[in-house]
């Protein structure tokens, strides 16, 4: 039985060319990138080679990013540690609904430490709306943080218009663009944005890796302290492996990268279109169109995620029922009860995000053995009569 990975918001595997380059940096050229020797000037080029890499994706200069241990450590240090540094700017901070916890969880903390918070609704496809932050925002509104595009549901955020309009209100802007980067164009002079955290792990790079875009202009302090490394940004010993990795990563995403999300785009309409043909009381989260390409959630009526989960993963097909951080939770998911979905139907959500490697067969597999899985399922649940 062939396997069908549709996990990859969760994690995308490590791209072979990706792996070949971090080899050698594990056994031959192994020195810290502090150290003088010629080993580590060896590794200290690697990982400035890196952050020309990341930074050409993104469309920012090398020396606005700042590399972390992945897409939360880079959420945590651009609103906890650039609150933390401007108090004097504002104690108002604005973030939305449907926000990753690593967000989300930064502004609670920021709250018990005195900070004001504002949660944004969404409207029922999930976007956050330009006249809500509009009016969300106050003269002491010093931060505004907005996701590129939502981790559960797919939906693109109008990041561009919502910037501007922050800017306007004197407030800085961020975002987190962890499943948006390397996935479509993602230009940071473009959106506008001041800060923009971003993964390897998403885009086929290793685990454990991730930035920190910081305009020159905001000035980010470190988050992490006990030395010098990343200009005095981030401390810790370097670790090359993964940054040449991500670096690698980067390389590659930008290689024909409006070609892939094209495809994935097709794979993923083709897939929405087959369940909401095929299976009955389901419905579409997120925007129609509006969204990652290959990315699909849907909710059931009168079943539940976990069971979908086991059942497709006897056939061999991974997928998950949200978001990997919260997997194993028995709460429906924040992200579509900010939507307007039933709690009931929350509970029978699925989420099957497809990479560079999936194919129509793969399409036409899932649809041939769903449709049969939600059917049995129904039929032992009360709800399902």
């Amino acid at each position: 039985m062939k396997s069908i990975y549709m996990d990859h918001s969760a994690t995308t595997p490590v791209d072979k060319q990706v792996f070949e380059a971090m080899v050698p940096y594990f056994t031959e050229i192994y020195g810290n990138a502090a150290s003088v020797h010629s080993q580590g000037r060896q590794a200290s080029r690697a990982v400035e080679l890196a952050r020309e890499q990341v930074a050409a994706l993104i469309g920012a200069s090398p020396e606005e990013i700042i590399f972390t241990s992945g897409g939360t450590e880079a959420d945590n240090q651009a609103i906890i540690a650039y609150m933390l540094a401007n108090r004097s700017k504002g104690r108002h901070i604005i973030t939305s609904a449907i926000e990753h916890h690593a967000v989300l969880h930064c502004c609670d903390w920021l709250a018990r430490q005195g900070f004001e918070i504002t949660v944004l609704p969404v409207n029922p496809l999930g976007v956050v709306e330009p006249a809500t932050l509009s009016k969300a925002l106050r003269p002491d509104t010093a931060l505004v943080s907005i996701m590129h595009a939502n981790n559960e549901v797919g939906t693109l955020e109008p990041i561009a218009e919502l910037a501007a309009i922050a800017h306007e209100a004197g407030a800085v802007f961020h975002t987190d663009a962890v499943q948006t980067v390397g996935k479509i164009p993602v230009d940071v002079r473009e959106l506008g944005v001041d800060l923009l955290s971003a993964s390897a792990h998403k885009l086929y790079g290793p685990k454990g890796v991730g930035c920190l875009y910081s305009n020159k202009k905001v000035g980010i302090t470190g988050f992490v302290h006990g030395g010098g490394q990343e200009n005095g940004k981030r401390a810790g010993t370097t670790n090359v492996p993964g940054i040449v990795g991500f670096g690698k990563a980067a390389e590659l995403a930008g290689q024909n990268l409006p070609v892939r999300a094209a495809k994935l785009t097709e794979l993923g309409q083709r897939l929405i279109k087959g369940l909401l043909k095929e299976i009955p009381h389901t419905r579409l989260n997120g925007h129609p169109t509006e969204r990652l390409p290959g990315s699909v959630s849907v909710s059931f009526d009168y079943v539940e995620g976990e069971s979908i989960l086991l059942m497709l993963d006897s056939y061999g097909i991974m997928a998950s029922s949200g978001s990997a951080c919260t997997s194993g939770s028995t709460d429906p998911s924040h992200v579509l009860l900010a939507l307007g979905i039933p709690v009931e139907s929350a509970h029978g959500s699925l989420r099957l995000t497809m990479g560079k490697d999936n194919t129509d067969a793969d399409v036409d597999r899932v649809l041939e053995v769903l449709p049969t899985i939600i059917k049995k399922l129904r039929a032992m649940s009360p709800l399902g009569h």
